[in-house]
């Protein structure tokens, strides 16, 4: 029995002498966890910016597909807008022919609708070409100014 009562003395002995995390260990910790949220951060606003710019690219494309229905059954070439904004005191953005073919045309980058979107159709020996104007609502992000229907990706675009 004292054997015993010797046995549990020598182990809470040994578990008060022992201590939890110092100050500089809890420290290296925090700051190891703001340098890993830091590159979370940057990380996911890249990925938010690409798929900006992913849906800007499918915007063009399902411009450029309705601009290729209108063709069909109007054979010439011209400009179809969709999208047109008056300058003036009071700039209003009014929808063109070309919306009959798309339900909406929202701005990724911006609250609204895009500034201006046109699809510029050529005729060359019976073939038709097609590029495309997209420009946001907010000028400084970036927009396709007469882009080719091939070279719609997001490295086309221009800020």
């Amino acid at each position: 029995m004292l054997e015993k009562m010797k046995m549990i003395w020598q182990d809470a002995k040994q578990l008060k002498d022992e201590r939890g995390l110092t100050l500089v260990e809890l420290l290296v910790v925090v700051v190891i966890l703001g340098i890993i949220a830091a590159i979370a951060v940057v990380a996911i606003g890249g990925i938010i910016e690409n798929s900006k710019k992913d849906a800007m690219v499918a915007d063009a494309k399902q411009m450029v597909s309705a601009a290729k229905l209108h063709t069909a059954s109007n054979p010439q070439a011209g400009t179809l807008t969709f999208l047109s904004t008056s300058t003036g005191t009071t700039p209003t953005t009014t929808p063109g022919t070309g919306m009959d073919y798309i339900s909406n045309l929202k701005d990724p980058f911006g609250e609204g609708q895009y500034k201006t979107a046109t699809v510029t159709i050529t005729e060359d020996s019976g073939k038709f070409a097609y590029a495309v104007t997209l420009e946001g609502a907010v000028p400084t992000e970036f927009a396709f100014n007469l882009t080719p229907e091939k070279d719609l990706n997001k490295d086309t675009l221009t800020k």
